[in-house]
């Protein structure tokens, strides 16, 4: 009888080594595949978070966006644009285009220098001329034709720099293919100057469009005469 239960506490036994075994193997990967497949590189934890992006997979637009969507939630310092000529001009070139008689892309438009209305009309500024400039741009911006009659037929190249714009009337054409000009006075008023622009047809003389409009005084000041004297003489052509 005690033969019987040697045996039976020996199987038991082997059996229980067994499955201690086998448990141990599953919890150790003390198995010879799984020996092999350790051997090779340690598999991925699950859930592991990756710090790291395949270049194929980057995606540039969407980390500037989240970078500037971040920035945004800190409160930082965001100066004010500053205002210039080219603002209240747009604003007079909405009201000149809202009462034009005639809206033709084909019409042709030269650009010419505001003067003072108490002055010489073949002297101006630096303030008449870039509002020449000015809505020499915002005319395009509008889609009508524009002809800059300062262009010359040639590039004169200098030792100071490549040049193509005239204010010598001899040096540009005589015919030029322009059927309006926008042109206007300006009048200095207390704290600015007041602009007065009109679009008027070369042939008969008609306004076809005006506008006004009122520049403050530290905008006009903020003009930088680059030399010579504070009048630019416009040469009249014969």
């Amino acid at each position: 009888m005690k033969k019987i239960h040697g045996v039976l506490l020996f199987g038991l036994t082997a059996l229980s080594g067994c499955a201690t075994w086998e448990r141990y193997s599953l919890l150790t990967g003390a198995d010879d595949a799984e020996a092999e497949v350790a051997l090779e590189g340690p598999a991925p934890t699950a859930g592991r978070p990756q710090y790291f992006v395949s270049p194929a997979l980057y995606d540039g637009e969407a980390y500037q966006a989240t970078q500037q969507a971040a920035q945004k939630l800190h409160a930082q310092y965001q100066p004010q644009a500053a205002v210039n000529v080219n603002h209240y001009v747009q604003s007079m070139m909405h009201d000149l285009v809202a009462n034009l008689d005639l809206v033709n892309p084909q019409m042709v438009i030269g650009m010419t220098s505001f003067v003072y209305l108490d002055g010489a009309y073949d002297q101006t500024d630096l303030l008449g001329n870039q509002l020449s400039e000015s809505f020499m741009h915002e005319v395009h911006q509008f889609g009508l034709g524009v002809v800059d009659f300062k262009t010359t037929d040639y590039i004169r190249v200098t030792p100071q720099g490549d040049f193509v714009f005239s204010r010598d009337f001899m040096e540009l054409k005589e015919e030029q293919p322009i059927e309006f000009v926008l042109g206007g006075t300006l009048v200095r008023h207390q704290g600015g100057t007041l602009i007065n622009a009109r679009l008027v047809s070369v042939a008969s003389k008609k306004v076809a469009a005006t506008a006004q409009g009122f520049i403050p005084q530290q905008v006009v000041d903020a003009l930088y005469q680059s030399g010579g004297s504070e009048k630019l003489l416009l040469k009249q052509g014969e």
